[in-house]
């Protein structure tokens, strides 16, 4: 049964043609979306689309249904001035409704807090009003944007009881680069460029993304072996980076052999992916059509011994880490986000399976290689620090196990294959599981084959409210660490 129904409903990396696409009132829309995510479904993408023949913007929802493997996209009628909010019954809208706000004015009656998102009208959030708890031992505490290190800007409003957190409200939007109106009307010759800084320690996953949606309104599939090729890279990213991310948890609770061990060993998965490519980021490697750049077997065989050596380091390096009683004492029953919660707010990747929610793109919506051979989903219930950085670490160990398997047996085919103009009038989705979660894209062309559109929801966009929720009622010293176990994305958000 399709329980997306009247939606249109399609499987990702794939294209339907606009025309398709159900039209409803803005009213009935909203009504319809609230029912399928009552239904399971959850909201990857919710955009305006200014509409060029009438004085209004049509409002496009894709949802997606994770256990029948399918997406959903409806539109509406042209709408200006206002509609209902999907936010007061649906909190995981509350971002994509005040974005949209921002951006075209359209005021989703309703809604419990609209505030500006970024900066998009020169109106900083930090300038617009902040929730603030009353009583006489409440105190703010704010930090940011400007931070104790060479990190992005990002400002957090905190309201405390004493050293309780009663609330945290987060506030980005001071580095807003514009990319994606930079993209409307293309793809220009800079588009690979941008969409590989979207966020540069996801490089893989975003050009990945962007890739399949320019092959699916291509009417392409990228060869096998740059599939294949585009799988190993998404899965060193992660390595990388998990890793990373747990020597900085060790760093916050001073348990330096492992802070110390993971710096490094992250620097020697980031060489595997320059030892590919060139790049330690990744760029340049992937492009719409297939990949810049083979692996031919004597670097195959130099990644694949580099690889083993640096899988016992790590393995050795977490070994310690949860050995020690002090880090799990200090991790368990500290922010923790609810299974409810994340299924309210819509948290995707390691913050969700965190919460007990096994939700992962390859899993669930496999494209590309991951049709073929899917990595094992790790999952935690606790939903605390203890759970997000213990669902990393085993996403350490089953992503080296995956890579081990994958350069067995490689593959012997062409890398690229030429890539037909965009079909016009056409929508097109990729959804690619990163290191963070869910990255989304979604590209609509207009008449003529370029952009009309081009909507990205990096998965801090959905996660950053956990971060703000795993607060709430601990105390403001837990902070670091808990920012350090969600560790999203600044410059993903700021788009």
């Amino acid at each position: 049964m399709n329980t997306l129904a009247p939606f249109f409903s399609f499987a990702n990396a794939s294209k339907i043609s606009w025309a398709s696409v159900p039209v409803f009132s803005a009213t009935k829309l909203v009504r319809l979306t609230g029912e399928m995510i009552e239904s399971g479904a959850r909201l990857c993408s919710w955009f305006g689309v200014p509409d060029p023949d009438h004085d209004g913007t049509i409002l496009v929802a894709v949802l997606a249904m994770d256990a029948e493997s399918i997406l959903g996209v409806a539109r509406s009628e042209p709408v200006s001035g206002s509609y209902p909010s999907l936010t007061r019954k649906h909190p995981q809208a509350h971002l994509f409704e005040r974005e949209v706000w921002e951006q075209y004015g359209l005021v989703p009656v309703g809604h419990p807090w609209l505030k500006p998102v970024r900066s998009t009208y020169g109106n900083a959030p930090a300038n617009a009003p902040f929730f603030r708890v009353e009583g006489g031992e409440v105190h703010e505490v704010a930090v940011g944007p400007v931070h104790a290190g060479v990190i992005e800007p990002g400002h957090f409003r905190f309201q405390c009881a004493g050293e309780e957190v009663m609330h945290l409200e987060i506030a980005l939007g001071y580095q807003h680069r514009g990319i994606e109106e930079a993209l409307a009307g293309g793809p220009h010759p800079a588009t690979m460029c941008q969409m590989e800084t979207i966020s540069g320690d996801t490089t893989i996953a975003h050009a990945t993304a962007h890739a399949s949606v320019m092959e699916a309104l291509g009417g392409v599939e990228a060869p096998l072996r740059a599939q294949w090729l585009r799988a190993i890279a998404l899965e060193i990213e992660r390595l990388a980076n998990h890793t990373g991310d747990m020597g900085a948890l060790a760093m916050d609770v001073a348990f330096l052999p492992t802070s110390a061990a993971c710096g490094k060993i992250r620097g020697d998965f980031l060489n595997l992916t320059a030892l590919m490519c060139g790049n330690r980021f990744g760029r340049g490697l992937i492009r719409p059509g297939g990949c810049r750049h083979d692996l031919e077997l004597e670097r195959l065989h130099t990644l694949t011994e580099r690889l083993i050596t640096h899988m016992a380091d790590v393995e050795q390096a977490m070994a310690w880490f949860w050995d020690a009683a002090s880090v799990r004492v200090r991790f368990r029953n500290v922010g923790i986000v609810h299974p409810s919660q994340a299924m309210d707010i819509g948290l995707v990747g390691p913050a969700a399976r965190a919460c007990g929610l096994v939700r992962d793109v390859r899993f669930d919506h496999p494209a590309g290689w991951h049709r073929f051979s899917q990595a094992p989903v790790a999952v935690w219930p606790s939903g605390d620090i203890f759970a997000r950085a213990r669902v990393r670490s085993l996403e350490v160990q089953r992503s080296g196990r995956y890579l081990l398997e994958q350069l067995e047996v490689p593959l012997d085919r062409e890398l690229r294959v030429p890539l037909p103009s965009p079909q016009p009038e056409s929508l097109a989705v990729s959804l690619v599981e990163g290191w963070r979660g869910e990255v989304c894209h979604v590209a609509l062309t207009d008449h003529f084959g370029r952009f009309r559109s081009y909507k990205v929801t990096d998965p801090s966009f959905h996660n950053w409210t956990g971060l703000a929720l795993s607060l709430r009622g601990t105390a403001i010293s837990d902070f670091p660490i808990c920012n350090k176990s969600f560790n999203l994305s600044y410059c993903g958000f700021d788009l």
